[in-house]
C-alpha cells in the first residue's frame, strides 16, 4: 500500500516566494483633491503665515551649507513655491502637485544638486517611493531638505472634534491624518539611500479668537481633510457648536484666546559622496567608552 507523500515545505516556501506580489502602497490621501484645494486656496486668498515661517527657516538652514547649488528643485510646495532661498540659488524650479494625483516624478538621474520641499510630504501616499526617486535624481553630494507637518499638529482641534462627534453623533469620523513617526523618518531616508540623515522638530503655537477662525485659515491653506476615507456629508450644526465649546473649555488661555499647535518636522539627507564623513567601523575606536568617560571627568575637574 503506497503512502501519501506529504508536501515538501521547502517547495511550498519557494512557490510562495515566486508568486507573491509586493505589498500594495496604501492610498490614504486623495491627491487630486489636494491639487483642487490648493487651487481653491489660491482663489480665496491664501493664508501663508506657516509657509512663510518655513520658507525663512529653509533659507537659514541653507545659509549654513557652504557650497553652491546650480540645479535646484522646489517640489510640491503649495502656491507659488519658496521665495526666501531664491537669492542664494542660481535656479530654482518649482513643481506643483499634479492635478491627476500622481506621485511619479519625471526627473533624470543625477540631474539635481538640491531638492527642497515645504509642507507637502505629509500628504504623500508613498513617501519611501518618492524619497527613492529624489535620491536617484540627486548628483553625488546633492542635498534633500524638506519640512513636513508632524503628527502633533492641531491636536487641540482633533480632540474637540472627537469629543463633539461622540457626544452628538455616537461615533467619530476619520479626521486624523496618519503622519509618519519621527523616529521612522530617519530610517526611511537611509533605506532610500541617503547619507548623513537628520530629522528634527519645531513647534509653533498660533492663537485664535475661536475654533471657526482656525478652520477658515486651514481652508485658505488648502489643508482640510484629504483622507480617502473621510466623511462625505456635512458635519451637523449641533456637532460644530459643541466642537467649538469643547475647544474653548480645554485650550483657552487666560485672555480667552485659543491655542493651535503646529509641529514642523525637518528632514535632510545627502546623496553619498567620497568626501563625506563616514562612521567609524566597529572596533576601530582609539579608546574605550570607559576611557572616554574618565578623560571627560578629568577635564571637568581640571577646569
Amino acid at each position: 500500500m503506497s503512502r501519501m507523500r506529504c508536501p515538501d515545505r521547502s517547495d511550498q516556501t519557494h512557490e510562495k516566494a515566486m508568486t507573491s506580489d509586493p505589498l500594495p502602497v496604501p492610498h490614504l490621501f486623495d491627491r487630486r483633491l489636494l491639487a483642487a484645494r490648493i487651487e481653491r486656496a489660491r482663489r480665496l486668498g491664501p493664508v501663508s503665515f506657516l509657509l512663510d515661517r518655513v520658507d525663512e527657516d529653509i533659507d537659514d538652514r541653507l545659509a549654513m551649507v557652504k557650497r553652491n547649488f546650480n540645479h535646484a528643485l522646489d517640489l510640491w510646495t503649495p502656491g507659488a513655491g519658496l521665495e526666501a532661498p531664491r537669492h542664494r540659488l542660481k535656479a530654482l524650479r518649482h513643481v506643483e502637485v499634479a492635478g491627476n494625483g500622481s506621485e511619479s516624478l519625471s526627473l533624470e538621474s543625477e540631474s539635481l544638486d538640491l531638492v527642497l520641499s515645504a509642507l507637502s510630504f505629509q500628504f504623500v501616499n508613498d513617501l519611501p517611493g518618492v524619497l527613492a526617486q529624489l535620491r536617484r535624481a540627486l548628483r553625488p553630494d546633492g542635498l534633500l531638505l524638506a519640512a513636513m507637518v508632524g503628527g502633533d499638529s492641531l491636536h487641540e482641534l482633533r480632540h474637540a472634534f472627537a469629543v463633539a462627534e461622540v457626544e452628538c453623533e455616537g461615533g467619530m469620523s476619520p479626521r486624523v491624518v496618519p503622519f509618519a513617526d519621527v523616529r521612522e523618518l530617519g530610517s526611511l531616508l537611509q533605506r532610500a539611500g541617503f547619507a548623513l540623515p537628520v530629522v528634527d522638530r519645531d513647534r509653533i503655537i498660533v492663537r485664535y479668537d475661536d475654533a471657526f477662525a482656525l478652520m477658515a485659515d486651514l481652508r485658505r491653506m488648502g489643508a482640510t481633510n484629504l483622507l480617502n476615507q473621510r466623511r462625505r456629508t456635512l458635519t451637523r450644526p449641533r456637532t460644530m457648536v459643541r466642537m467649538a465649546e469643547v475647544y474653548r473649555e480645554s485650550f483657552a488661555d487666560p485672555d480667552g484666546r485659543l491655542r493651535a499647535s503646529f509641529e514642523i518636522v525637518w528632514l535632510s539627507g545627502w546623496a553619498p559622496h567620497d568626501s563625506q564623513q563616514k562612521p567609524l567601523k566597529p572596533g576601530s575606536a582609539r579608546m574605550s567608552l570607559e576611557q572616554a568617560v574618565l578623560k571627560a571627568g578629568e577635564t571637568s575637574k581640571g577646569g
